[in-house]
């Protein structure tokens, strides 16, 4: 990462979605919102896996901290 972009202020973190919540849908072509339904589900699975392995650390360290306790 650049320090120019380290600098920058973070943007919030619903940004992305809300922007999209307002976007008018009429302007687009069936195809195309076939393609961004294409890509709004390949983000879900991505925040999926996401959620599978911090499920796993969490479940990892649980594990390792309550070792012996009964």
């Amino acid at each position: 990462m650049a320090m120019e972009e380290a600098a920058l202020p973070r943007a919030r973190q619903d940004a992305a979605l809300t922007d999209l919540e307002r976007e008018d849908l009429d302007l687009y072509a069936v195809d195309e919102l076939q393609g961004r339904i294409a890509r709004l589900e390949a983000e879900i699975g991505r925040a999926r896996r996401a959620i599978e392995k911090k499920q796993g650390v969490r479940s990892a360290a649980e594990s390792l901290f309550s070792f012996g306790k009964a």
